[in-house]
């Protein structure tokens, strides 16, 4: 496979362990107190989250940086990086920080009001619900049956390989945590992942950091399809583009649930529980929820779609494929299949 993740300015961070990276950093002036988060959302993304928070608390200045999740676990595992809150898309990197006395105990009511599988030990706390789903160019596929699911997906990319070959994007699972997430659910819920993957392999599938550089690759026309991008930022921005379709498997579709906790070097950790609640309440806000494309955790979530939604849980079961062992076998069977010679 060809690796394709663009290149970022990157900030760099030192500590008294050493650095990670920061993709993008931003200040937001409001008074002497300051809330330090560090995010895997985009900043545009959570811009209207951050204006509309602050509103609410006019005597606080906010500094946004966003790492990818990797880096994020960095940051708070390995150097102790001081921030108030950390928000990621990788939700069991998140468990393991909860679970390994990483992260600060936080109750209130609002997120007593959250279901108990959107929390985790009073540690971890989703606020949205987000999908996996494959992002075509039409024009790329013209004339062409679209999958449904997974065993039309294989069956679409075996017969068309001189369409498909280097025009294929998924996640670096090495790099990316949201990609590994999703990679390790995937081998759960369908005997057909490895076979997919083998596939990508032989056809030079390129690979990505971000949802972000998938989707742009798609839009410009260097990749005719992208698979487990967020649905959410597909949807926000492929709004506007034509000749785009967003399509979500009917075997099943993978929800991620995007968490935020308080890591234990906190020093805002009063105003950090404050955007916790406000997160939290998403739900209440629908124009905040629509201009920022993140769609709030639902209290009233239905079974009805059981068969086909597969909701990732906030538990122990997410360390599973954290154990070192187990994600290092995943890893080197992950790499055999896609970097094929």
């Amino acid at each position: 496979m060809r690796h394709a993740c663009l290149a970022l300015l990157l900030i760099v961070r030192m500590t008294a362990a050493g650095a990670f990276e920061i993709e993008e950093s931003h200040r937001y002036p409001g008074g002497d107190k300051d809330l330090r988060i560090l995010s895997t959302a985009d900043s545009e993304v959570f811009d209207p989250i951050i204006r509309a928070f602050q509103s609410e608390n006019p005597g606080l200045s906010i500094t946004y940086d966003v790492a990818s999740s990797a880096q994020v676990m960095t940051a708070l595992y390995r150097e102790g990086a001081a921030y108030d809150l950390a928000i990621s898309s990788a939700m069991d990197l998140q468990t393991k920080l909860a679970n390994d006395g990483l992260a600060r105990a936080y109750r209130s009511e609002a997120t007593a009001r959250l279901p108990g599988w959107a929390r985790w030990r009073d540690r971890v706390f989703a606020f949205t619900q987000e999908p996996a789903v494959l992002v075509i160019n039409e024009a790329a596929l013209a004339g062409l049956e679209l999958p449904r699911n997974r065993e039309g997906l294989i069956a679409l990319l075996r017969g068309n390989p001189e369409l498909f070959d280097g025009r294929i994007g998924t996640y670096d699972v090495r790099i990316s945590g949201l990609g590994y997430l999703f990679a390790t659910q995937d081998s759960r819920n369908t005997e057909s992942f490895w076979q997919l993957t083998e596939i990508m392999g032989r056809l030079n599938t390129r690979l990505y950091c971000c949802s972000g550089d998938m989707i742009a690759a798609v839009a410009r026309g260097e990749l005719a399809l992208a698979y487990n991008v967020l649905g959410s930022y597909a949807r926000a921005r492929l709004s506007d583009t034509p000749g785009i379709r967003i399509i979500e498997m009917e075997d099943f579709v993978s929800v991620m649930l995007r968490t935020a906790l308080i890591p234990q070097a906190a020093v805002a950790t009063e105003e950090a529980g404050r955007m916790i609640d406000f997160l939290a309440g998403m739900r209440s806000r629908p124009e905040l929820a629509a201009q920022s494309g993140l769609p709030p955790v639902d209290l009233d979530e239905s079974d009805a779609d059981a068969a086909v939604v597969r909701p990732i849980r906030l538990g122990p079961g997410l360390l599973v494929f954290l154990d070192r062992m187990r994600r290092d076998t995943f890893l080197r069977s992950w790499v055999s299949s896609v970097e094929q010679d």
